[in-house]
């Protein structure tokens, strides 16, 4: 097994592409450089540190640590998403709810596997 078996890196990596098509597609240029940056960055980081974390899967506590910083960076997409959609940059509704949604579910799924990964270490003591 690798990362790219987790469903949590599956999720995110679905979301950091959608959240760049929509970026490029659906804001006025003026968010390009503003929100729009820092929506993909905070985005491509959940990605990357559910990465990071996998590789330090043997220290319970530094791949808890990342999954934190992978939840902690999928609560910051979802403020920017809600600041682009409430400032009316983003009006496309569907494509709000959709990413929305994903993102929810992402950080409910980050949640659960925190948990699961606590109670696995637990077990092997």
């Amino acid at each position: 097994m690798n990362y790219k078996d987790l469903e949590i890196w599956q999720i995110a990596r679905e979301a950091v592409i959608e959240i760049h098509e929509m970026t490029l597609m659906k804001l006025p240029k003026f968010e390009m450089l503003e929100e729009g940056c820092q929506i993909r960055r905070s985005s491509k980081t959940v990605k990357s540190t559910i990465v990071e974390g996998y590789g330090r899967r043997n220290y319970k506590q530094d791949f808890i640590k990342y999954l934190i910083y992978a939840l902690s960076s999928n609560d910051e997409t979802i403020d920017h998403l809600e600041t682009l959609f409430e400032t009316k940059s983003l009006t496309d509704q569907i494509i709000y709810d959709d990413l929305k949604e994903k993102l929810d579910l992402l950080g409910k799924k980050l949640n659960n596997f925190i948990q699961s990964v606590e109670q696995q270490h637990k077990s092997k003591k």
